[in-house]
């Protein structure tokens, strides 16, 4: 079996994940954390769209997770979203995480919204 190596030239991935917090680009958030290509900013969670709504014109589909578990969003963050045609994916946070890295090492224009697990 051949491995490769991913390399991100100009992107920010998520490096890693654990009880209450994220390391992204070597930087530990903790708590809910927004991920795109060109960094990582904190996240207040289901009720913070406006961090969310901001990435509309970078972003073409965000991965949303929602913890240990696999659970709905709230209904009015889903329209929202993709009112502003923002694809969305919702999965556990692990899942989102790993997801996440294997687009953004293709140049895909994604984001993560992630809660901790």
């Amino acid at each position: 079996m051949q491995l490769n190596e991913i390399t991100f030239s100009q992107a920010t991935p998520i490096d890693g994940y654990g009880p209450g917090f994220f390391r992204v680009g070597g930087k530990v958030f903790h708590g809910a954390v927004c991920v795109t290509s060109t960094g990582a900013q904190s996240w207040g969670g289901y009720d913070d769209d406006k961090t969310l709504m901001a990435m509309a014109s970078e972003v073409d589909v965000m991965f949303i997770g929602t913890g240990a578990e696999t659970a709905h969003i709230p209904g009015e963050l889903r329209t929202r979203l993709e009112e502003a045609e923002i694809g969305v994916e919702v999965m556990n946070s692990p899942s989102a995480c790993r997801t996440f890295n294997v687009l953004l090492s293709e140049g895909r224009r994604v984001a993560a919204a992630v809660l901790p697990v």
